[in-house]
């Protein structure tokens, strides 16, 4: 597990004493549900925290309970004082020396950490595939993400906190029974859920172009720009700006088809010393 303050700079730059008593405080707070959940402070420095479990269900519990005493703590705080951290967890193989840890299933967990919500958990594949069936928590597939030095896209999950763990089939059941209720009002939009799925459609797409190489990001951003001049000089009438999108879109079939591609080829190929 991998935590980390979230505008940790900006926190320090407001209030500096305040900022430090308040992290160890909050790491005081670490240390106590690390313990509980048979854990290990392997490293911290600055802000950022690095811990051992020997059971990916125990990492997982830990980084909820942290969460949500934070949460608590931070409750009775003005905004301007609250201290989130954003934690990731991967399950891997590491590498030891003395107390330390290294090795690519740390270097991912830190990664994740990077790209999780604030206030939040990420997961990698790995850990996901170890809890989704043996706990009773809810979690959002956010798809592959390229982060910094590690070569593959890693497989995301965000752990839904906040009090939305509860099982999908309670839910559904739930929905049925207000929908066959007297006086139901299912029959009207639901713009509520309609405009937070939008907005967590947005907020997925955000993260994933963020997590792309700068290239792709330029291509992306073209191809928009493109398409938003066509829609403020011509509408919807004449769809003119797929050609001078075509040599951009091209460059994104190349590195998500061919480019891909040959690195898997190259990655197969005998290395020499």
């Amino acid at each position: 597990m991998c935590a980390d303050v979230a505008q940790y700079s900006k926190l320090m730059a407001r209030d500096e004493d305040g900022t430090l008593d308040r992290l160890k405080a909050y790491r005081s707070v670490m240390s106590s549900m690390t313990g509980r959940h048979n854990g290990r402070i392997v490293n911290t420095w600055g802000d950022a925290v690095i811990i051992e479990f020997t059971s990916v269900l125990e990492a997982v519990q830990c980084a909820v309970d942290i969460q949500n005493e934070l949460l608590h703590r931070n409750s009775e705080l003005p905004d301007l004082n609250k201290m989130e951290f954003r934690i990731g967890i991967n399950l891997g193989d590491i590498m030891v020396e003395g107390d330390d840890i290294y090795g690519d299933g740390v270097n991912v967990a830190a990664r994740l950490q990077e790209i999780a919500p604030t206030g939040g958990i990420m997961l990698s594949q790995s850990v996901y595939d170890q809890v989704k069936t043996k706990m009773a928590l809810g979690f959002e597939p956010l798809g592959p993400q390229q982060v910094k030095n590690v070569a593959d896209p890693v497989e995301t999950y965000s752990v839904r906190m906040g009090g939305r763990n509860a099982p999908q089939e309670s839910t559904t059941a739930q929905n049925a029974d207000e929908a066959d209720s007297p006086g139901s009002t299912s029959d009207r939009p639901n713009w509520d859920k309609d405009t937070q799925a939008v907005a967590n459609g947005f907020e997925q797409a955000r993260r994933w172009l963020r997590a792309q190489p700068r290239k792709v990001r330029s291509c992306v951003f073209m191809i928009g720009f493109f398409f938003i001049l066509n829609l403020l000089t011509s509408g919807l009438s004449t769809l003119w700006f797929v050609w001078p999108s075509l040599p951009f879109a091209v460059m994104l079939v190349w590195h998500f088809v061919v480019g891909r591609r040959e690195k898997a080829i190259d990655s197969q190929l005998p290395r020499g010393d």
